[in-house]
């Protein structure tokens, strides 16, 4: 039996609050990390996405980088898979970015304070 490990409580915990992104919204790696008290940990954050795929219940497709770039498109089926989840919740994106990123992005600190 494989033992948990700082890093695999760290992922749940980011698994956790991506569960929480409101359909027709996104979010970023780096408010995810700030949010859960480790603010410089933005890429470990992605390294949990690109792990998402074993855990459908997680909308991976709504994490993005901090410009709104669909940088993890590469992690999901097909490469335009993120893009066409993105749609169907009805959002734009033009050429791998989110349009309207500033007005769709939901930042965990401020939507989940106690």
């Amino acid at each position: 039996m494989k033992k948990n490990t700082p890093t695999d409580s760290f992922f749940a915990q980011v698994y956790e609050v991506v569960r929480l992104v409101p359909w027709g919204r996104v979010t970023t790696y780096g408010a995810i990390a700030q949010y859960l008290g480790a603010k410089r940990s933005a890429r470990m954050v992605g390294w949990a996405m690109n792990q998402a795929y074993l855990y459908p219940d997680v909308p991976a497709h709504r994490v993005l980088n901090r410009k709104g770039l669909l940088t993890g498109r590469h992690h999901f089926a097909t490469p335009t898979l993120m893009q066409e989840l993105l749609e169907q919740e009805g959002i734009q994106v033009i050429d791998n970015q989110v349009q309207n990123f500033e007005t769709l992005f939901w930042n965990p600190s401020q939507e989940l304070a106690l």
